[in-house]
């Protein structure tokens, strides 16, 4: 029969557990034994006897420790030679004065913190739907012009002195998933490994998606892809890391398009941003929701896409020495389901004889559409109004940024609580803010307010809207020599900033 364990501990086992145990890394220490004292004590008495006899005659060490054919000198570095050279006795090199200079630093890592992992996705969720271009926008003439050159769109010439003599690009409002693509080929900072990334890009061209199928009835038709996209998702070990909290994409719309909450009968839009997986991750987009923290906004795409910061400097001098003949002005038409604000507006830029107004509504709203028409009203005014447009936000209040032409908001919701990674939070510096039941209730006079303002604040605000620009314009998706930070690297840092706060287990802030 085994006998039993015993449960005493032993004094060596004491010691050894005193010690720290005698295994693994950084084992306990062995206490000596008594032998290890005697040939410690006969070491010692040898020493004496041998410093006695020697003394007198030469150094004890010389002696003690003499050297022999084993005896190698101490080498910095080495590397082993199998089929060495003879030996060649050459006088050894005087040794060097120890240097008192610092030692360098090793160069920081200018990707530390700030590597990003992107999906190399099945094609069906993006570059394939560009493919079939007419069906993105089956109501127009499709979308073909606008989905090339990464997204930027058909080059645009000079349009009659309007534009600088490149990178301005016929691009569409609704791109900007297919142009933050192109951006991120080419970030400076992408890794294979998902675990050393400080976020994870989902190239996901939701746009698109929804574009072909916009004004389908069906709703499992308009949800099919997103669907598609969240099951994908869901498998990849990169996604079970934290569950999706760590990914951030770029639907490329407003929040509203992907927010539809029934199945009844015809709806807006498709539900991809009210799937739970989706929750998780940070939308990126042109317009965000002020009720969800998992989303920001960015600027819309404007036409100009420079490859280096000259290109972006060569544009503010030109805007800034722009000749502006009118005080303020409009380039929009009426709207339905906003209130009366564009038809008042509409009606006090007509009275006025300094308000210049480019109407684009029947017949004359083609003109609308092209760019240097608008932006040529733009670049001649010192104020532009924005009101909303089929949203709280508009492509065109980035379009008058661009212009170097001080923006005129008539509500909070079109800029201010919108675009606070882009836009500085001092609203007075760079724009006017009228509200819009001012005009409509009160028949606030917009020439008066805006007269009213001094010339050197004028000028001012107009610098602050210039100095701008390199920040609300996206480089060329091309170029492998973008110099200057734009509206991508604001986007991307901020993404970054958000996946490092959920790290640390701190909450969502609006951004």
């Amino acid at each position: 029969m085994k006998p039993p364990a015993t449960t005493s501990t032993t004094e060596s086992q004491k010691d050894a557990a005193h010690d720290g145990g005698a295994g693994g890394c950084g084992g306990g220490l062995l206490r000596p034994s008594w032998i290890c004292y005697m040939a410690i004590l006969s070491t010692v008495f040898w020493f004496l006897v041998f410093s006695l006899h020697y003394g007198m005659q030469g150094d004890v060490s010389s002696v003690l420790f003499r050297p022999s054919a084993l005896s190698l000198p101490l080498l910095n570095s080495f590397t082993f030679d199998q089929n060495p050279e003879p030996e060649q006795h050459a006088p050894a090199p005087a040794k060097p004065a120890p240097s008192t200079a610092p030692v360098a630093a090793a160069p920081a890592d200018p990707c530390a913190g700030r590597y990003i992992y992107m999906y190399d996705m099945p094609a069906r969720f993006n570059e394939e739907l560009l493919r079939d271009c007419r069906a993105l926008r089956p109501w127009t003439e499709g979308m073909c012009r606008y989905v090339v050159n990464g997204g930027m769109g058909e080059p645009l010439g000079d349009e009659g002195g309007v534009f600088s003599e490149r990178g301005w690009f016929a691009t569409d409002q609704f791109v900007l998933d297919i142009i933050f693509h192109g951006r991120m080929k080419r970030y400076g900072c992408l890794t294979n490994d998902s675990a050393a990334a400080a976020a994870v890009f989902v190239p996901f061209y939701g746009s698109c998606d929804l574009g072909r199928y916009l004004f389908h009835h069906n709703g499992s038709v308009k949800d099919a892809l997103a669907e598609d996209l969240v099951g994908w998702l869901t498998r990849r070990p990169e996604w079970r890391a934290m569950g999706g909290c760590d990914h951030f994409f770029v639907p490329g719309r407003t929040t509203w398009d992907f927010r539809r909450r029934r199945d009844v009968g015809w709806e807006w839009g498709s539900k991809l941003l009210t799937y739970p997986a989706v929750q998780n991750m940070t939308a990126i987009l042109v317009e965000a929701s002020p009720w969800s923290r998992n989303n920001f906004a960015v600027p819309y795409p404007t036409y100009f896409h420079p490859e280096t910061a000259a290109d972006v400097a060569a544009w503010q001098d030109r805007v800034r020495a722009a000749e502006r003949e009118w005080l303020f002005s409009f380039a929009g038409g009426p709207r339905n389901g906003n209130g009366t604000i564009r038809a008042d507006i509409i009606r006090q830029c007509r009275a006025s004889s300094l308000c210049n107004l480019f109407h684009c509504h029947g017949a004359a709203a083609a003109g609308c559409n092209s760019p240097g028409a608008v932006m040529r009203v733009f670049e001649s005014s010192h104020f532009c109004l924005q009101p909303r447009g089929d949203t709280m936000t508009r492509r065109s209040t980035f379009d008058t940024i661009l212009a170097g032409c001080i923006p005129v908001f008539f509500h909070p919701g079109s800029a201010y609580t919108q675009y606070t990674l882009h836009l500085p939070p001092e609203h007075g510096r760079y724009s006017v803010l009228i509200l819009h039941s001012d005009v409509t209730g009160r028949n606030v006079s917009i020439e008066e307010t805006l007269r009213a303002i001094p010339p050197e604040k004028v000028r001012s605000m107009r610098e602050e809207v210039i100095r701008l620009i390199p920040t609300v314009v996206y480089a060329d998706t091309r170029s492998r020599r973008v110099d200057f930070r734009d509206a991508f690297d604001v986007a991307v840092d901020a993404a970054i900033d958000r996946v490092a706060k959920r790290r640390r287990g701190e909450p969502d802030a609006r951004k």
